[in-house]
C-alpha cells in the first residue's frame, strides 16, 4: 500500500471517528398515548407509522451511528412536524381528516412507509387489506368532520 493511500485510510478513519461525537437530539416527549382508533388501523400506524410520526419512537442501533444518526433524527423530527399521532387527540376534526386521507394516499402511492425504511422494518408493509382498513378509518373521519368549511375568498 502506497504512502498516500495509507494517510487517506487514516484521515477517513479520522474523519469516521470524529463525526461520531456530533450530538444529535433523539428525543420522545412525554404522551398521551390514547390514540382512539380501532384495533386493526391501531396496530397499523403503531408498526407502520409510530417510528417516526409519534413521540413513541423507538431509536434503533444505527440511529446512534453517524452519519445515520443524522438522517434518523432529521426524518423523524420532520414526520413528527407534518403528522404526530402523539398528539393526535389534540387535532381538530377537519385537520384530522384531512391528515387521514393524506396518509393513505402517501401509503398507496408507496411514498410511505419510505422505501429505506421498509427494507430494514418488514413488519412496515402495508398490505392491501391494511390499506383498505385505513382507507375506511380516513372515510369515517371524513364522515364524522362537521365542521363548517372555510370561507373563500
Amino acid at each position: 500500500m502506497s504512502r498516500t493511500r495509507a494517510w487517506i485510510l487514516i484521515v477517513v478513519a479520522i474523519v469516521a471517528i470524529g463525526i461520531q461525537f456530533v450530538p444529535v437530539e433523539r428525543s420522545n416527549p412525554a404522551v398521551d398515548p390514547a390514540l382512539e382508533v380501532e384495533a386493526p388501523v391501531a396496530w397499523l400506524l403503531r408498526h407502520a407509522c409510530f417510528d417516526c410520526h409519534s413521540q413513541q419512537t423507538v431509536w434503533p442501533w444505527y440511529s446512534r451511528v453517524a452519519p445515520a444518526s443524522w438522517l434518523v433524527a432529521h426524518d423523524v423530527s420532520e414526520a413528527r412536524h407534518v403528522l404526530n399521532f402523539s398528539v393526535w387527540q389534540q387535532y381538530p376534526a377537519r385537520k384530522k381528516s384531512f391528515l387521514a386521507a393524506a396518509t393513505v394516499e402517501e401509503i398507496e402511492k408507496g411514498a410511505m412507509p419510505p422505501p429505506q425504511y421498509r427494507w430494514i422494518h418488514r413488519d412496515a408493509r402495508v398490505s392491501p387489506e391494511a390499506r383498505e382498513w385505513l382507507s375506511a378509518w380516513a372515510d369515517s373521519l371524513s364522515a364524522a368532520d362537521t365542521s363548517p368549511a372555510p370561507p373563500r375568498r
